[in-house]
């Protein structure tokens, strides 16, 4: 048996793994990880300015491939950094694997520097998270920790490896390591045929794809699914891509916030709902006496504790969603042939006809610039093959509610955590795993500043994206909430630039900062020059090989519709598409828009 260090081991592993992309930072105690992947190739590397944004990289990456992203860090308060990036990805079920250098272990409990107990800090927010104090563990650590994130519902894990530890030298073969299999629970046949029985008692049923689907890489299937059925399909925010917006049975999002008023209302008429993968989240539902009312639930997840969870369903069922949508499949094919299943024709021509009518308005002229106007841009600006990536605020709420996704992994979204300041290093993640592909992320100022360093890795590593910032010197989406209270406190950003008077009081001056972390910049203060804008971003991005920031000042103030029930949303009158804005409406492609005046 070969004699080697544990970090050489684990270089090996992780490349068996297929865990080959890395975001980190080097240091002291993680150095010996570091040596090995320097000696043996095979991991690519790239530097962050922050542990925090190198989390949001990785889980990116994780999203937009399926592959499972690195972390990498020292001790102590990279660990700690990478906290925030861990919630994220477990709070969407993304597989990612953290890795943190830690004092010798004959120091642990002497408060040596650096050294936390980054193990309990981190469990809450990992499936699984390990302090490795002996040598001889870390093979079937590593084995194990694969395994767990890969298995039911996916997740993040931490590793924390001692000095010493990764110093050790170990027997180890890599050819006798083979990776551990993986659990997924999957849907019987005669769970099939309840599922099949009580979907086809509706007259208007519906399927709700959530990010199950896309995490099982069952799109197609879904697609195959919702055509065999002649039933429209409507994708959560997390699911969003499952099925493209543009085919006739995508009946548009639902929710309280990233919805579309057509998804919204197909959902209030339907009778029947099938949700596969998807955690009925709270943004998702509003109000949960509206949500039910009038209709029954069939739930299919990964995850048994998630059935039940927030309501308990009429039938509910533990499955990945993949074989889920391969046992339904076949069932449905069959009683096809035989003639046994309804005609939803009618059904599925509706929620098209309302997908065709129930837009809002978004073509405005206004200076400043109304947020509304910029979604509809990009739409016209950026193709189908584009991959979007944003995470909170009004800029994401109005972007889930007017942009267009047309597949899996298209829409990159940090949906249940909304960590302020994700988007930029989520996006480098991204780029690292769809090379050559478009990438446009899309933030309000304040998740832009949070961790506007981070555009340099872009930079320096050549990840080329273009980044619209909206800006509107506010924290609209808090602003919008302070409502309730009468109030206007703290959420404005704006101030007398006094090296950029060119700002006009909104403060940071987004172009030079940008310029200034070695990437380019288009300020865009006229709708009419949107289009330009957007266009010159995208010739840079290619020439120059480095994000390209696109900062739209936007006017200060917009509400954006929301409400606490489906059947509640604040449409806000003065933005209520009429009659002359059809031309010009924000409708996917292949509706027919007919507008009432």
């Amino acid at each position: 048996m070969p004699k080697m260090r544990a970090v050489d081991a684990i270089v090996q592993i992780l490349e068996k793994e297929g865990a080959t992309e890395a975001f980190g930072l080097p240091g002291a105690a993680i150095n010996p990880l570091y040596s090995a992947m320097k000696d043996h190739g095979g991991i690519r590397h790239t530097l962050h300015r922050h542990v925090e944004g190198a989390s949001h990289a990785a889980d990116g990456y994780s999203r937009a491939t399926g592959k499972i992203g690195l972390c990498l860090g020292t001790s102590g308060p990279a660990g700690t950094d990478m906290i925030t990036g861990l919630y994220a990805a477990i709070a969407d079920s993304i597989p990612m694997l953290c890795i943190t250098g830690q004092a010798p272990t004959s120091v642990l409990h002497k408060e040596d520097f650096q050294a936390v107990d980054i193990e309990s800090i981190a469990k809450p927010v990992t499936k699984y998270a390990s302090t490795i104090l002996e040598p001889g563990l870390v093979p079937g650590t590593f084995a194990k920790a694969f395994q767990i994130m890969r298995s039911s519902r996916p997740g993040p894990v931490l590793l924390d490896l001692p000095i010493n530890v990764q110093m050790a030298e170990i027997d180890f073969d890599i050819d006798a390591y083979e990776p551990l299999p993986v659990d997924k629970p999957k849907a019987t046949r005669g769970q099939a045929e309840k599922i099949v029985d009580l979907l086809l008692t509706g007259k208007k049923p519906l399927i709700i794809a959530g990010g199950g689907v896309i995490n099982a890489n069952a799109s197609d299937k879904l697609v195959e699914l919702a055509e065999e059925l002649n039933i429209p399909v409507s994708p959560t925010l997390m699911g969003w891509g499952a099925i493209p917006d543009d085919h006739r049975l995508q009946a548009g999002m639902v929710g309280i916030q990233t919805h579309t008023k057509y998804g919204n209302a197909t959902f209030l008429e339907s009778d029947v709902v099938l949700g596969l993968g998807n955690r009925w989240a709270n943004r998702h539902t509003g109000a949960l006496d509206v949500y039910r009312a009038g209709r029954k639930f069939i739930h299919v997840d990964i995850e048994p504790t998630q059935i039940g969870r927030v309501f308990s369903p009429d039938l509910g069922i533990t499955s990945d969603a993949a074989a889920a949508i391969d046992a339904i499949l076949e069932v449905v094919r069959e009683r096809k042939a035989a003639g046994a299943l309804p005609d939803y024709s009618a059904w599925a021509d509706s929620a098209a006809a309302r997908k065709g009518t129930e837009h809002r308005k978004t073509n405005f002229d206004n200076i400043p610039i109304k947020p509304q106007r910029v979604y509809q841009e990009m739409n016209a600006a950026f193709d189908r093959d584009t991959t979007y990536v944003s995470t909170i605020g009004l800029s994401q709420i109005a972007g889930a509610q007017m942009l267009h996704v047309f597949g899996p992994r298209r829409w990159i979204n940090a949906g249940q955590a909304g960590p302020l300041g994700w988007t930029g290093p989520a996006a480098l993640g991204v780029v690292r795993g769809k090379p050559g592909k478009k990438v446009v992320a899309l933030s309000g100022d304040y998740d832009f500043q949070f961790m506007i360093e981070e555009l340099a890795v872009g930079a320096q590593f050549k990840l080329p994206y273009v980044h619209v910032v909206v800006n509107n010197s506010y924290l609209g989406l808090i602003r919008q909430s302070q409502r309730g209270f009468e109030m206007d406190y703290h959420v404005q950003l704006g101030f007398d630039n006094i090296n950029s008077p060119e700002t006009n009081g909104y403060g940071v001056d987004h172009v030079k900062v940008a310029e200034g972390l070695g990437c380019k910049a288009v300020r865009v203060e006229d709708p009419a020059k949107l289009a330009d804008g957007f266009a010159e971003a995208q010739r840079l991005a290619e020439e120059f090989q480095v994000p390209v920031v696109v900062e739209v000042i936007l006017e200060k103030v917009t509400n954006i519709a929301m409400g606490a029930a489906l059947d509640a949303v604040n449409e806000f009158e003065d933005l209520a598409l009429t009659a002359e804005d059809a031309p010009t409406a924000l409708v996917p492609l292949g509706a027919n828009v007919t507008v009432s005046a």
